[in-house]
């Protein structure tokens, strides 16, 4: 895992993590990387002071100052916990949202979903947004015949 330090390109800067640095390269070409202040998707990365560790690994070596800060907007390092919960409350929102807006669109087949969505995706019955059950194995069986299908999003509260 790599954190890289962003910047939008209305100046405002974050920290995001990648699984390595083609990963953040292949999301900031697709611009699936979101500023969490003003929600541009116009991100790079900002100058960043990399971590030097000491001899043998034990403690850090001094490390350089860190570049100034880019934006008035920054939140300061005391604030970075605080953001990243106003973020993690931001996302579930909009998963919340994202699900009810299923829920109340479209037809709840149950654990008929894996029959129904193939189904529609042979042309045996007309195409109209359905969800339902399916269990792991099914889903991937849909995948492999080329059934699009996606799993609804499941919040923590959902599973209490």
């Amino acid at each position: 895992m790599i954190r890289y330090t962003l910047r939008c390109e209305q100046g405002h800067q974050f920290e995001s993590w990648f699984q390595s640095s083609s990963a953040y390269e292949s999301q900031e070409r697709r611009h699936l990387i979101d500023c969490p202040s003003c929600g541009s998707n116009k991100v790079e990365r900002a100058i960043m002071a990399p971590r030097i560790v000491g001899k043998k690994g034990r403690e850090p070596a001094a490390q350089p100052a860190p570049a100034p800060a880019a934006a008035p907007s920054e939140a300061a390092p005391n604030e970075s916990t605080s953001l990243m919960m106003a973020q993690e409350r931001e996302l579930r929102a909009k998963l919340k949202e994202l699900r009810d807006h299923i829920v109340k669109n479209a037809d709840n087949v149950g654990d008929r979903f894996p029959n129904e969505a193939r189904k529609m995706h042979y042309g045996d019955i007309e195409h109209r947004p359905i969800y339902g059950e399916a269990s792991p194995d099914e889903a991937r069986a849909l995948i492999d015949e080329g059934v699009e299908v996606s799993p609804l999003p499941t919040l923590p509260e959902d599973r209490n």
